[in-house]
C-alpha cells in the first residue's frame, strides 16, 4: 500500500474529526447526565420539603399551644400569689387593729434586731481580715 502525502492529509483529518466527533458526544453525555442528576436531585429537595413543610407546622403549633399554655400557668401563679399577699395583708391589718400597742412593740423589736445586725456586720467589715491559712 502506498502512501501519498494528500492520503495521508486525508487519514489524518479523518482521525482527528473522528477524535473530535467522540469529544463531543463525550462532552454531550457528560453534559446530559449532569442535567438528569440535577433534575432528580431538585425533585428530591422539592419532595423532602412537601414531607417537612407539615412537620414544621406541627411543632409549630404545638410550640404556640405551650406558650399560650405557660402564659396562662404564669397569669394564674400572678393572681394566687396576688390573693395570698391580700389575705397577709388583711390579717396583718386585723392584727394591728385589735392588738396596736403589742403590734409596736413588735415592730420596734424587729428594727432594733435588724439595726444591731447592721452594726455587727459593719464592725466586721471594718477589721482587717487575715488569712486563716
Amino acid at each position: 500500500m502506498n502512501l501519498t502525502p494528500n492520503k495521508a492529509a486525508n487519514a489524518t483529518r479523518n482521525l482527528s474529526d473522528d477524535a473530535l466527533q467522540s469529544a463531543e458526544q463525550a462532552v454531550e453525555s457528560t453534559r446530559n447526565f449532569a442535567n438528569d442528576s440535577l433534575d432528580k436531585a431538585g425533585d428530591k429537595v422539592r419532595e423532602l420539603r412537601r414531607e417537612v413543610d407539615p412537620l414544621v407546622e406541627q411543632i409549630t403549633s404545638k410550640v404556640q399551644q405551650l406558650a399560650s399554655r405557660g402564659a396562662e400557668y404564669a397569669h394564674d401563679a400572678r393572681e394566687r400569689a396576688q390573693q395570698q399577699i391580700n389575705r397577709y395583708a388583711d390579717a396583718t391589718g386585723r392584727y394591728v387593729a385589735e392588738q396596736p400597742v403589742r403590734s409596736v412593740l413588735i415592730a420596734a423589736a424587729t428594727g432594733a434586731a435588724i439595726a444591731a445586725a447592721i452594726l455587727l456586720l459593719s464592725r466586721n467589715d471594718s477589721k482587717p481580715r487575715r488569712n486563716r491559712y
